[in-house]
């Protein structure tokens, strides 16, 4: 996978799904559950109830890419109660490949009048 970091824009379907299921099924529950057009070039992740496997549905302009991953020890995710279907950044998609679930990040130092640190994403 070879995209421009900037212009990606990733979803995370928030709820667990089969690993079985293939190009099609995963298509549709890109229209229909998460109400996006899965030929728009846009990433779309999904991931199995353990937490272990991942799925990667994308549109490269001549037919549907499928890229999967499995863990060998650990899981993506540590709690499904947390997760909502949302939109990342690339790199916020990267951490979570790597086994890094980003949360709010909160500065320990705020400057009178500063601004309030926000995380990467809220989980």
């Amino acid at each position: 996978m070879f995209f421009p970091e900037g212009r990606v824009r990733v979803h995370v379907y928030g709820q667990p799904v089969d690993m079985r299921t293939s190009f099609d099924g995963l298509y549709a529950l890109t229209r229909q559950r998460l109400g996006a057009d899965p030929l728009s070039g846009d990433l779309y992740v999904f991931i199995n109830r353990r937490a272990t496997q991942m799925k990667v549905l994308y549109w490269d302009r001549t037919g549907f890419c499928l890229w999967a991953k499995r863990l060998e020890q650990g899981r993506f995710l540590s709690d499904w109660t947390r997760v909502a279907t949302r939109q990342m950044d690339w790199t916020g998609l990267k951490l979570l490949l790597e086994g890094i679930e980003a949360k709010v990040v909160r500065k320990r130092y705020r400057p009178p009048g500063g601004d309030h640190a926000s995380g990467i994403m809220e989980v």
